[in-house]
């Protein structure tokens, strides 16, 4: 039994805790958008991120919205350190988000930062679109982009960022208020993630 992150619901199964997390966080994600509480948080800046992802894990973790204060590596990766943390996250609020290619340069620094203990890559994605949404009137289908093609992409995106600039370039849509797309997109960002128990239509 692999131990599990501490969390409010008292879960110690690792196993169990992502089943339950991604129900209660999906159901959190649908009120994101049904309340139009995205409408109402910064765009484009760690606020703005912060925001969203305390909304989605608030019932699950203590460090909802909180900036990690342990170091992070996924596989040979190793994430922004703790110590250049809050340095790196000004500059990215600083970055501009006027064009397609500066918001996915804007979002490639962001996932580098990687700010919280877990659920850095379903807050960002919503962060993402709502930035395309307010700039260029777009956001990603995400039920386009497949997975094995983005998570290979953002492996390499520190380096080079034509391939995922590209990839997401391909599923951009203007159905900025389509709730079926934003429901899908949903369930593929939690794919990506190994997240895929619960369609977020049936929570």
């Amino acid at each position: 039994m692999a131990n599990a992150l501490e969390n409010k619901l008292g879960i110690t199964d690792s196993i169990e805790l992502a089943h339950i997390e991604e129900r209660l966080s999906k159901k959190r994600a649908l009120e994101l958008y049904d309340k139009k509480l995205l409408d109402s948080f910064s765009v484009g800046t760690f606020e703005g991120l912060q925001a969203i992802h305390k909304y989605l894990f608030q019932d699950v973790y203590d460090f909802a919205g909180v900036m990690r204060t342990v170091n992070l590596a996924k596989g040979n990766f190793r994430f922004a350190p703790v110590l250049y943390l809050s340095e790196a996250l000004g500059n990215i609020d600083k970055m501009p988000q006027d064009t397609f290619d500066h918001i996915i340069e804007k979002y490639v620094e962001m996932n580098v930062a990687h700010p919280f203990r877990e659920g850095n890559g379903r807050s960002t994605r919503i962060w993402l679109d709502c930035i395309l949404k307010k700039e260029l009137g777009k956001v990603v289908d995400w039920s386009q982009v497949d997975k094995e093609d983005y998570l290979l992409a953002m492996e390499r995106s520190p380096v080079r960022n034509k391939e995922i600039k590209a990839l997401l370039q391909d599923a951009l849509t203007d159905k900025i208020t389509d709730r079926q797309v934003y429901m899908k997109g949903i369930d593929a960002s939690y794919a990506y993630e190994g997240y895929s128990t619960w369609s977020i239509d049936k929570i």
